[in-house]
């Protein structure tokens, strides 16, 4: 299991050593988006549509939109100075509570808490006391420079810290449209909802419960793998400007056209003893070449 964040758990004096373990992991099967013609997985550009140009990675910074088109951007610098400032690696139990006092609606993710280096004592007597008390321990800590509420608790035999919601990232119930106030139910109805769901009660088993949807989505892969339908992508055709292939066409065009409009009258040659001479020098050429044959 890959550790994620080595740290330290503490409340009041005591200093517990650990390490960070993703508790849960995304099952859902990746699709990837293919071009219909030829196979070919479709590759997404970082491009900018008011310079129309690819942008680099070197290009790019933060900005925050605080009015519509209006940002303020944030170096790197700044960005790494505040994360310096408030990254601390401790999980600090500030309050302990019991754990029905926490709506689920708080719990954002959950996370194995391992024993680091000569904490394994350490970590057995919070394992116990936590057991013993029946209660759990909230927490602050900051994982990927976000600073988070989070809660730590025993699960079977090991310690989990599930992070939690603040308060103002849970949305306002208020807002949610149509939910009635007060909905007068009559006795019988009441009475055979209730009815079902003792019937349908029963202990929690998470085995029980799978993903319908992905188990038949993974067995509709494995079968079109064993009767040979994969797709193999064509081989990429060389790529050609077009723009400017077609910008040489198009300028090619326009130099041999002819220029519209009714054709200018050449000026006439004036007449000089020097051109009525060559004017001549075909006929008496004819001549000669007639008086030869004759003479054969």
């Amino acid at each position: 299991m890959h550790t994620m964040w080595k740290g330290s758990i503490s409340f009041g004096l005591v200093n517990i050593p650990i390490k960070l373990y993703a508790a849960t992991e995304d099952k859902d099967i990746k699709l990837r988006t293919l071009h219909k013609k030829c196979h070919t997985p479709i590759q997404y550009e970082k491009k900018c549509p008011n310079c129309d140009e690819e942008v680099q990675t070197d290009e790019i910074v933060k900005g925050y939109e605080y009015v519509k088109g209006k940002y303020v951007v944030l170096s790197d610098e700044e960005l790494q100075e505040l994360k310096d400032e408030h990254e601390d690696k401790t999980v600090e139990i500030i309050d302990f509570v019991k754990m029905e006092d926490i709506d689920p609606i708080y719990f954002n993710r959950s996370y194995f808490l391992g024993p680091g280096e000569n904490g394994g004592k350490a970590y057995g007597l919070l394992r116990e006391a936590l057991n013993q008390s029946g209660k759990i321990g909230i927490a602050q800590i900051t994982i990927r420079s976000k600073q988070q509420l989070a809660m730590v608790r025993v699960y079977q035999n090991c310690i989990v810290m599930e992070t939690v919601h603040y308060p103002d990232e849970v949305r306002n119930v208020k807002e949610v449209p149509s939910v009635p106030e007060q909905v007068e139910v009559g006795s019988k109805e009441l009475e055979t909802a209730i009815m079902l769901i003792d019937q349908l009660t029963t202990t929690f088993d998470p085995e029980k419960y799978k993903d319908d949807y992905r188990l038949a989505l993974q067995e509709l892969i494995e079968r079109k793998v064993n009767q040979d339908e994969g797709k193999t992508p064509t081989e990429a055709a060389p790529r050609q400007n077009v723009v400017d292939l077609m910008s040489a066409l198009q300028a090619s065009i326009e130099k041999t056209k002819k220029p519209q409009g009714k054709t200018k009258a050449k000026p006439a040659k004036v007449a000089t003893p020097a051109t009525k001479e060559k004017a001549a020098a075909p006929t008496t050429l004819a001549k000669k070449t007639k008086t030869v044959r004759k003479k054969a």
